[in-house]
This record gives C-alpha cells, structure tokens and sequence, in this order.
C-alpha cells in the first residue's frame, strides 16, 4: 500500500495572503529580520508579489511592525503544538528545507494549513528554535 504524498502547502481554495499573516501573527520572536520573515513565508509562497502583500497587510491589520528590515510581531499569539499542530505519517517533502520525510508535521489555523515540516524546521518555522 502506497503512501499519501503531500507536496503543497496550500490548497486551491486557500488564501496564501490570510494564511501568512496568520502565520505572522503566531511567530513566537519578539524580532526577526525581514530575510528571515521572507524564510517562513516561502512555506506558503516563493511569489514574491505574494510574499509583499503579505508583509504590507500584516503592518496594515497591526500584526506586525517593520522598520529599517526588522519584523516585530505584535499579536502576542504563538502556536500550540499540543492542539495546532499534527503529525501524519508518509512520503512528504519539507516546506521549509526540502528534506524527504516520513512523518511530516503539519499547522493548522483557522484560514489553513501550512506544511509539512520535518521536527527541526517547524520548530524554526514557528520561532521555538
């Protein structure tokens, strides 16, 4: 029996602008650069019209601050991995780093899901590392 093979992140039906502010707004920095900000957001877009429509209406909505390429998230939100985050087992490639995984783990938010991610890179992605 074949295993599911998940490549994208982001379904058709999926908003990739409301999915990365909501990403934005769970980041657990209290400062990150505006290259790493770019990082986690390629795990939803490689667009970079997306990724700066992104950007433009997370400081708009107050989620987050910009200034001088520093990223300041302001919702104090952060993802909980006991309830936000799932594992599934099967053939995936890492949105983040691209590495072939077996089990890969997934974050689910209210506007979609974002993955999968190996055990190190969701730790990077979410802030935790």
């Amino acid at each position: 029996m074949a295993l599911p093979s998940y490549r994208s992140s982001v379904d058709s039906e999926t908003d990739p602008v409301e999915l990365g502010v909501t990403l934005l707004a769970h980041l657990e920095h209290e400062h990150l650069s505006l290259a790493d900000a770019v990082d986690r957001l390629e795990t939803i877009t490689t667009d970079p019209n997306v990724t700066r429509e992104i950007l433009d209406t997370a400081e708009v909505r107050g989620i987050i601050d910009r200034e001088d390429g520093i990223i300041s998230p302001r919702s104090g939100s952060f993802v909980r991995f006991e309830s936000q985050v799932v594992s599934r087992e099967g053939e995936f490639d890492c949105r983040r780093c691209g590495s072939s995984l077996s089990t890969g783990y997934f974050i689910q938010f209210d506007s979609g899901e974002v993955g999968p991610f190996g055990s190190s890179c969701i730790r990077k992605v979410t802030g935790r590392e």
